[in-house]
């Protein structure tokens, strides 16, 4: 039976709603909305939806895991309290504008100012007032979650710092270089996760007496210091990535060269051959045809090619002077002012020719990028396809922007950071030619289009023909099975969602769960979060090696001593009440230990059960 587009709620549903307590409350079902609503379903936490225009799929979805889908009526106050604001304990706001988001979060202020809540904003200008008026709100942005993860893909980093406290450690790929275990390998390093070289296999926080096999590549995570004195230096295995001015400069250099080379057509270079030669030969006629008044029988050289430039310029300072020479130098120096002049203005007139087009090609958007090398192809100039150019030029990375739609409100500020613009459609041949695919080290496709999207990264598959395994193609999908089988399919490595990637930092920040970084092991997304011990749950008192789930605490920090920090934690350590627990591993395993936290001993869970 068809469910219809408009998704209500029985009056028995909105009743016993309104006396829930404990319970979230999400406001939008939009991509992530639906990500946030599963993982908190997952998580064990009761869900109540409200949304202003109900998807059918989407609903259906919903509907489907048991959760309450309420739609709002004309007074948006109405069914907040029919979805139990008074009783909630967070309230996720993911509504379809920037202006919609603010106006529920005002109005849960008014409503209940102790809830927490957590906002998508996408406009940084309004995110930053939220945060500073609002300080009880959280702010996040979701295409700042995803881009990070976009740019070390395409930059082929192997290597992530990330800052605890004070402390600044590094999640570190590297190739295993022989058989043996973890410890032997890599001595007390903390083994994050080992992907098989033989199955493309993910073994997640694995012990240290983990056997791996040659070619396995295995993420680490440690301080710089402990890094080195396991013998994994800065250069040579892919640990570490050095920051400095060098990227930035070659960066440089090469947008001048590139500049310069675009502007130097055919007509224009055959012009400057011509210069050349008539420079050459003017020089040689006027050495040894022109009779020098002093000593020497043959006018210098460097005379020769002065005299050339001001009889070419018609100049004349009256130092030189056909005046008193042969006929046939007269006749000469008439023939050079006129080829000369002619040239020069023609000169003049192909450059202004060419500088006009560039601009006009420029403010178009159709500029051919002519000799550029090792940049990355980005393709939609969304939310998400800014954060990634700005991440990109951040890291030194020449960037090559395609976009289809010359009104994108974005193409101001990508003009701005001096970016080649090209206007057109990313799935033909003839686009992607222009932009040097070829010689592209990386391309991101981040329309907000899945069929697009799709479509894109076939054509690349195909242009880049042999070089297809060596070049990161990263594809924003949505649909996560779609996804899946498109890596398996057309052997896709890098098929993401910018929903599932950020629906953990949501639902981390409804939940109490902190997520601080988002990183991958192979394909596979980790996060590390921050974690504050209950006291009376499931963790208090639990020792490291009683730890549920495929997770790791890489650091603890004592609610006695708040300025230490304790890493890496010993077997036998035991976690304590207020305890703030750095916890690394996926996100589903993360979500087992949060809900182990919110148990009793008893077994009685804070989080009332779905």
């Amino acid at each position: 039976m068809k469910v219809p587009a408009e998704v209500t709620v029985s009056p028995a549903t909105a009743e016993s709603c309104r006396d829930w307590v404990g319970h979230v409350i999400v406001c939008g079902l939009n991509a992530v909305g639906l990500r946030t609503v599963e993982q908190l379903h997952l998580a064990g936490a009761r869900v109540v939806v409200l949304d202003d225009e109900p998807h059918e799929q989407l609903a259906r979805v919903v509907r489907g895991w048991g959760i309450p889908h309420l739609q709002r009526s004309a007074h948006l106050s109405d069914p907040l309290f029919e979805a139990g604001i008074m009783g909630a304990s967070a309230v996720v706001c993911a509504e379809s504008t920037d202006l919609r988001t603010l106006e529920t979060v005002l109005l849960i202020r008014d409503l209940r100012p102790e809830v927490r809540v957590v906002a998508d904003l996408d406009n940084p200008a309004v995110a930053h007032a939220v945060e500073e008026v609002l300080r009880s709100v959280g702010v996040l942005d979701v295409a700042a979650l995803f881009a990070p993860a976009v740019v070390e893909a395409c930059m082929g980093r192997r290597a992530r710092d990330i800052l605890l406290g004070e402390t600044h450690f590094v999640a570190a790929e590297v190739t295993a270089p022989r058989d043996g275990t973890l410890r032997e390998l890599y001595g007390h390093l903390a083994p994050i996760g080992v992907v098989t070289d033989a199955a493309d296999e993910l073994i997640a926080c694995p012990g240290r007496d983990q056997e791996v096999s040659v070619k396995d590549r295995v993420t680490l995570l440690g301080t710089h210091e402990e890094l080195e004195q396991a013998g994994l230096a800065h250069k040579g295995r892919g640990s570490y990535e050095l920051s400095g001015i060098g990227p930035r400069v070659g960066a440089f250099v090469s947008r001048i060269s590139r500049s310069v080379t675009g502007l130097v057509d055919r007509p224009l270079r055959i012009a400057g051959v011509l210069g050349v030669a008539l420079l050459v030969i003017s020089a040689l006629t006027l050495h040894f045809g022109y009779h020098w008044t002093g000593h020497r029988a043959h006018l210098p050289i460097l005379d020769a090619i002065y005299f050339t430039v001001e009889t070419v310029a018609t100049v004349g300072f009256g130092d030189f002077s056909f005046s008193g020479q042969p006929e046939w130098m007269e006749a000469y120096g008439i023939l050079l002012i006129v080829a000369g002049t002619t040239l020069v203005t023609t000169v003049f007139a192909l450059l202004t020719n060419a500088l006009v087009a560039r601009r006009i090609e420029q403010s178009l958007g159709r500029e051919r990028i002519p000799g550029m090398r090792g940049h990355t192809v980005l393709v939609g100039l969304g939310a998400v396809g800014l954060q990634v150019l700005e991440g990109l030029l951040a890291k030194g990375q020449e960037v090559v922007v395609v976009e289809r739609t010359e009104s994108n409100r974005y193409l101001a500020q990508a003009r701005a950071l001096g970016v080649p613009l090209v206007i057109g459609d990313a799935t033909l041949a003839q686009t992607l030619d222009s932009v040097n695919l070829s010689s592209a080290a990386a391309v991101a496709i981040m329309t907000s289009d899945d069929l697009t999207n799709i479509e894109t990264g076939l054509a690349v598959r195909d242009r880049l023909a042999e070089r297809w395994t060596q070049v990161p193609v990263v594809l924003r999908v949505f649909d996560r099975q779609l996804g899946n089988r498109l890596e398996q399919s057309f052997g896709f490595r890098h098929v993401w969602s910018t929903s599932a990637i950020a629906a953990p930092w949501f639902v981390g920040a409804a939940l109490g769960l902190e997520v601080l970084f988002t990183f991958y092991v192979g394909n596979h997304p980790f996060l590390l979060a921050r974690l504050r011990v209950s006291g009376g749950g499931g963790l208090d008192g639990l020792a490291m090696l009683d730890l549920p789930g495929q997770i790791r605490v890489v650091a603890i920090r004592r609610a006695a001593d708040s300025t230490a920090l304790e890493h890496p934690p010993r077997r036998d350590t035991r976690l304590a009440r207020d305890d703030d627990a750095y916890l690394v591993g996926p996100y589903a395993e993360l979500l087992e230990v949060l809900r182990h936290d919110r148990e009793s001993p008893g077994g009685a869970s804070v989080l009332p059960s779905a």
